[in-house]
Order: C-alpha cells, then structure tokens, then sequence
C-alpha cells in the first residue's frame, strides 16, 4: 500500500512540475519590463537562498560536505551549474523577446537530443524505432531552416544546454536536490554581484524602481524555479521512467499553446510541417518507450 501511495504521489508531483515549467511564459511575461539578465539573477539568488536554506535547516552543514566529497562532484557540479544557468537565462531573453514558440520546439527536441547524447558519450545503442524518431526531428529541423534560412538556434541552444545539463547530473553520483543545492551555491555570489551591479548602474530597480509588485514577483520566481525541480527529483525516484518520458511533453506542449493561443507569436503552415516532423519523431520515440517498457524480462539462464 505504501508503495502505491509513493507512486501515485509521484504521478501528481510529476504532473504538477512539468505543469509548472509548462507555464512558466505567463509568469516572465509579466516581468517582461525588466531586463531579462535581472530576472535570471534574481531567479538564481532567491532559488539558492531557498534551497541551500532548506537543505542546511534539515541537514546542517553534513550535506554540503558529503556532496562535494563524492568523486568529481565539485567541478561537476560547477560545470552543471553553469549549463543550467545559461539555459535559464536564454529561456527568459527568448519568452520576453516574443520566441515562446521557438522554445517548446526546444523541449520538443530535447527527449530526442538525450538519445543522441547518449549514443555519443554513453555508448548507448539506438533501436531502429529510435533512429526512425531522431531522422524524424533532424528532417524537422532541416525543414524550418531551409524555411526561415537560418537554423531554429534558440530551440537547438535550450536543447543542448539542457541535455549536456542531465548527462553532468547522471555522471555525477550525488542527491538529486543537494546537487540543485551545490549548484545554487557556486551560482549565488556571481548572481548577486550582476544584481548588485545592476542596482548601482541603472539597470535595476529591485529597491524601488520597478515597484513592491514586481519586486514580489522576482522573489518569487526563485521558488518557481526550486519547486518543479524539487518535485521533479522526488518523482523520478518514484514512477518508471518511461511514465516520466510522456509526462516531459507535458511542458512544451503548454509552451506552444501559450506562444500561439494567448501570446499570440506567428506560426505559419511552413513552420507548422517541421514541427509536425518533430511530433511525428516523438510520437515513434513515446511508442518504442512504450513497447521496450511493456517487454517481459526474459528470465535469467539456470
């Protein structure tokens, strides 16, 4: 019973963080006013004080130190800090600067860009429904750069940055939430400091210039960015991982709806045959999950 009760709560936690990252584009619309740069650093500083604070009420200092004890974690970590801040910043420029739709084809990738990663730097083998799947999103992507003439770069930076970010967290062996933690550490000061710069050199506003609303908001994007996270390590431990692999599409899909139904953003019948390339390489790519998941183990050799 216990472990029913563990897995439903990991479905609904599951859901509710790629719900929240599905999202996200209505909450930095409405801190468009403020220089995207701002709103990553505030996002960074207020996430790390959130986290770190969590951790070291619960567990002291022990976790920090068990973390980077662990072999490689420290540069690891720093190293996936800094892909996990680079991605955020290019998500807020981009959902502010009107490519909210450009940015779910980013997450729309991504599931296909981790099979690759994998093959090139796990030694992972593909099957052939997955390399059907990658053809697939590579004819998309072709088709979308031939179409606008130059390649879908904003889709194709979150994208990597994102799968380089999950192929540093699997190599390094640490607690999902105390590596966010570690990570929001080395991420902290830098972060302050552009803050700090900012509120001395007219590019911010935090006391004063922007107003107790926006003030709020920004401080309340650092707990938009620790609690999907959050959620999302607590689910993976719980639910099979092919249920996680449907529920990621979750996110991007809300992405697209939002940047065409209620921002508005342009989306042609040019744009829509290379998404439609990428959908169909998805939908082969969710199906072999599915099948290899529903495979019965073949019993060991006596």
């Amino acid at each position: 019973m216990t472990g029913a009760h563990e897995t439903r709560n990991g479905l609904w936690i599951a859901a509710a963080s790629f719900v929240l990252w599905g999202l996200m584009p209505l909450y930095w619309h409405l801190l468009k006013t403020v220089p995207s740069i701002q709103i990553v650093v505030h996002r960074i500083v207020w996430s790390a004080l959130l986290v770190a604070g969590w951790l070291f009420w619960k567990q002291g200092r022990g976790w920090l130190r068990a973390t980077l004890a662990r072999p490689r974690a420290a540069w690891m970590l720093a190293l996936s800090g800094t892909l996990i801040s680079f991605n955020w910043g290019l998500y807020v420029w981009a959902v502010n600067a009107g490519h909210v739709v450009e940015t779910s084809l980013g997450y729309f990738i991504n599931p296909l860009l981790n099979v690759v990663i994998g093959v090139a730097f796990l030694r992972e083998r593909l099957t052939r429904l997955q390399w059907v799947a990658v053809m697939l999103a590579l004819l998309g992507v072709a088709w979308l750069t031939w179409q606008y003439g130059r390649p879908p770069w904003i889709a194709i930076a979150l994208a990597l940055s994102f799968g380089l970010y999950g192929l540093v967290r699997k190599l390094v062996a640490v607690d999902a939430v105390a590596g966010l933690g570690v990570e929001s550490l080395y991420l902290f000061l830098p972060g302050l400091a552009v803050m700090l710069w900012g509120e001395t050199h007219g590019m911010g506003g935090f006391l004063g210039g922007w107003g107790i609303a926006m003030d709020l908001l920004l401080v309340f994007a650092g707990v938009l960015t620790a609690l999907p996270l959050i959620g999302f390590a607590y689910a993976v431990r719980r639910i099979p991982l092919s249920v996680v692999g449907l529920m990621q599409y979750i996110a991007p899909t809300l992405q697209f709806l939002i940047g065409v139904l209620i921002l508005r953003e342009p989306f042609d019948a040019a744009r829509l045959v290379g998404f439609v390339f990428i959908w169909c390489g998805l939908a082969v790519f969710a199906t072999d999950g599915l099948m290899r998941a529903r495979r019965p183990i073949a019993p060991a050799a006596a």
